[in-house]
């Protein structure tokens, strides 16, 4: 792909259809679009399993899961484990690492645990 077209492909601009759409969303459209399908199977103190079957919407060109939306994921749900502690334990993401190892599909079910404890 040549540099423009890699330009025009990510450059959303002012005037277009995309460009209204979006601007017509609410705000917080995005934690809702990541997380909508999202089920806790277990909450405790600290720690959180959570279990998501991959919707079509957070699909990348290659028709997998799309990193980001993994990362996102990663980020809203270790937020909410942090909240499971209780006040004060709450606050920003410093850093996250999110090692993919394997793609996962539409439908794929995925489970994961997500433990709120940082130093």
């Amino acid at each position: 792909m040549d540099l423009e077209s890699v330009k025009r492909n990510l450059e959303k601009k002012e005037g277009t259809e995309i460009a209204l759409s979006i601007k017509s969303m609410p705000s917080q459209v995005y934690d809702s679009l990541i997380l909508y399908g999202l089920h806790i199977d277990l909450a405790e103190p600290g720690r959180l399993i959570c279990s998501m079957k991959v919707p079509p919407r957070l699909l990348n060109t290659a028709k997998s899961l799309h990193g980001g939306a993994m990362a996102s994921l990663v980020d809203l749900v270790g937020a909410a484990a942090i909240a499971t502690v209780g006040p004060p334990s709450t606050g920003v993401a410093v850093e996250i690492s999110v090692s993919y190892l394997d793609a996962a599909f539409v439908d794929d079910l995925s489970t994961k645990q997500i433990i709120g404890r940082g130093s």
